[in-house]
């Protein structure tokens, strides 16, 4: 398994939607910025939201067992090898994430309780 960067490339907000749906004020997410970079493979990075882990994480764990030059999704989607775009699944204010599957090797950094 290798470790997958996580790069958020939009912070976006459906101002129609906003305004018929979302409260005063709303804004496009307040989590997340623009150019933040995380890391992950098998666990959500630190700092990283948990709505948008639960909807991007199953894309993460397939990319870090791919093969570096393998397509996701056989191919239809993504015309880059080892990338996926993907969102989290706010639908007034969605961010746009770029997961890529690096070389590094993900190492588990903690000791599995038996129990």
């Amino acid at each position: 398994m290798n470790k997958v960067k996580i790069t958020v490339l939009k912070t976006m907000l459906d101002e129609e939607l906003a305004k018929e749906y979302g409260r005063e004020g709303l804004t496009a997410c307040p989590m997340m910025r623009e150019g933040q970079v995380f890391w992950a493979d098998y666990a959500k990075p630190d700092g990283f939201c948990d709505e948008a882990w639960k909807a991007i994480y199953q894309y993460v764990f397939a990319l870090a067992h791919m093969k570096s030059d393998e397509l996701f999704y056989f191919g239809d989607w993504i015309r880059k090898p080892g990338i996926a775009i993907c969102s989290c699944n706010d639908g007034l204010r969605p961010v746009i994430f770029k997961l890529e599957k690096t070389e590094t090797e993900s190492k588990i950094d903690y000791v599995p309780v038996e129990r």
